[in-house]
């Protein structure tokens, strides 16, 4: 990932949010709220970051595919587990240092509410987290897409697919109570489940092993993909 696509990143990423929540008069507005919290920003960063990253992790894999340079990176003493870790750790990095200038959001809405301070920190902070977590999925997934693919836009298609389906399509289908017995299951199974459940402040074991068992999942597929395309 070059570092013009990552500043490309952080300014859609920080610009959209900017624009949203102290512009666009809507309902992500801060100051429409007439409360002194972010969640109009952590409900909004998930749908950002849903269409940034995967079109970020599209050309990770793809483009090395489609130009031959896999075939380069193949020669080196480089493993493939290490190729896929570098990929997804700089996607990773660039997910964190894009919510750095959001804490501005938090300081502003800190110093506006009435009294000062009347925010509530420590959900503050784990919604922060939460979104680090997320923003790690859905790297993962868009790694993942790269990987089976030698084309950028069907990997970007599939990897936005797959992101929009583990946040909130799961949670959708088991919304309609047409899965008998296995509708709580499919909403265990959404993302969009486990990063409310640290909004509310509180991180719990079984949603930091979900986050990490999804990230686990995809990267385990795409090292075992890597491994057969250099077969």
């Amino acid at each position: 990932m070059s570092s013009i696509i990552g500043y490309v990143f952080m300014l859609i990423f920080v610009v959209t949010s900017w624009l949203f929540l102290w512009i666009i008069d809507g309902d992500y507005n801060l100051l429409n709220g007439g409360i002194a919290d972010l969640i109009p920003f952590y409900n909004l960063a998930p749908l950002i970051l849903l269409i940034l990253i995967p079109a970020v992790t599209m050309r990770s894999f793809a483009e090395e595919r489609k130009t031959g340079t896999m075939e380069l990176l193949y020669t080196r003493p480089i493993s493939d587990i290490s190729i896929l870790l570098a990929k997804y750790l700089a996607g990773v990095s660039l997910v964190v240092i894009s919510l750095l200038p959001t804490f501005t959001f938090y300081i502003s809405m800190h110093y506006l509410g009435d009294p000062v301070g009347i925010m509530d920190d420590g959900a503050a902070i784990t919604s922060f987290i939460g979104l680090i977590l997320l923003g790690a999925s859905f790297v993962a997934i868009g790694i993942f897409s790269s990987v089976i693919t030698n084309n950028q836009i069907v990997a970007f298609i599939i990897a936005l697919f797959l992101c929009w389906f583990a946040y909130s399509g799961l949670s959708l289908l088991g919304s309609y109570a047409t899965f008998a017995g296995f509708d709580q299951i499919i909403r265990l199974a959404s993302i969009d489940y486990h990063y409310e459940s640290i909004k509310k402040g509180v991180i719990i074991l079984s949603d930091l092993v979900y986050f990490f068992s999804v990230i686990i999942f995809f990267l385990f597929v795409a090292h075992n993909i890597l491994i057969s395309i250099r077969k």
